[in-house]
């Protein structure tokens, strides 16, 4: 018998008693197995969260062995810092832009995929999907020497076709700048979203459509009257995941405009990185790190909002299924 099935088996019949060593000695073989994942996990992040809570505290520049500590101060410096404020509101407006469109052509998309009579539905799920694994740095690099004003691709293509009469900066110019970053990133992970669609689509049953369809329901009123009624569920995770998605966007903005121009691209983890890494003058990693527990607080508070309106949701659903359950009877006697 393996050690995984030992285990299984004390802990079906309850006789995995005993004192905590003994405990563990049973269940050795599932520690030994875990212990890898748990040393990568200290050592890539809860050693880094510490530590970020803890130089949050310091005026360091994290060049020398000089650190001050400073308590709160640099946290009330968070809250009356016009710049942190700014990128925090431009982070949040990134992602109410982006994330609504994502999941639109996400779930427009994986309907059509999802069509059994669709051929090569295969091939069109990897082409989309492709993006998403595709280096973040190196999508960034390609995609700005496409939009270059100068040389790039997409202008020469709007020139020829008589839509523009000069090159366009789309990086260059402070109002394109968020808008092209965010096409981009639509167009990069609207493949995963698409595939969190196609799980939710798979689990409606296919005998529903077949009686819409006897019934004369047309493709529009299918989905719209079925279709998304049963996914509903399913969106509010989805969306819960792209917009906290859409708030780690560093790679590619980085790669793409670096914060600007004139900041107008400066989302918050760029801001942090410009503190820590880039300032013009000397870093302050102590301030970034505390600009980045504000900022990790805000994410993990919004998270667990919404994983509460998730319960609730489904709670609420779940009872009004079984009152629904309950009034049957009644209604048919």
């Amino acid at each position: 018998m393996s050690a995984f099935t030992q285990t299984s088996a004390l802990v079906r019949d309850g006789t995995g008693g005993g004192s905590l060593r003994q405990r563990i000695w049973q269940a050795r073989w599932c520690y030994l197995f875990m212990a890898p994942s748990l040393v990568l996990a200290l050592l890539f992040t809860f050693y880094p969260l510490a530590s970020s809570w803890y130089i949050s505290f310091l005026e360091w520049s994290g060049l020398d062995s000089e650190r001050k500590f400073v308590g709160l101060d640099n946290y009330r410096e968070v809250v009356e810092d016009p710049y942190f404020w700014a990128a925090f509101g431009r982070t949040f407006a990134f992602a109410a832009a982006a994330v609504p469109v994502m999941l639109v052509l996400a779930l427009v998309i994986a309907i059509v995929v999802n069509d059994q009579a669709l051929r090569l539905r295969t091939v069109f799920r990897t082409v989309f999907f492709l993006p998403v694994v595709t280096t973040t740095a190196i999508v960034g690099v390609v995609l700005s020497m496409i939009l270059n004003p100068f040389d790039g691709p997409l202008n020469a293509f709007l020139l020829d076709l008589g839509l523009i009469d000069a090159p366009v900066d789309f990086l260059g110019d402070p109002d394109l700048a968020m808008w092209s970053v965010a096409g981009v990133f639509v167009w990069k992970w609207m493949g995963i979203s698409m595939i969190y669609w196609l799980v939710a689509l798979q689990t409606v049953p296919q005998d529903v459509y077949e009686a819409a369809r006897v019934d004369g329901a047309g493709r529009w009123h299918t989905h719209r009257h079925i279709t998304l009624p049963l996914i509903a569920p399913f969106g509010v995770i989805i969306s819960l995941i792209a917009f906290v998605g859409a708030l780690q966007t560093f790679p590619l903005m980085q790669a793409m405009t670096q914060g600007g121009p004139a900041f107008s691209t400066e989302l918050v983890e760029v801001y942090i990185y410009r503190l820590a890494f880039a300032a013009e003058h000397q870093p302050r990693l102590g301030y970034a790190s505390a600009v980045a527990v504000v900022f990790g607080v805000t994410v993990l508070a919004l998270t667990l909002l919404q994983a509460w309106g998730i319960r609730r949701l489904h709670v609420t659903r779940r009872d009004a299924k079984d009152a629904a359950d309950a009034r049957e009877p009644e209604e048919a006697s």
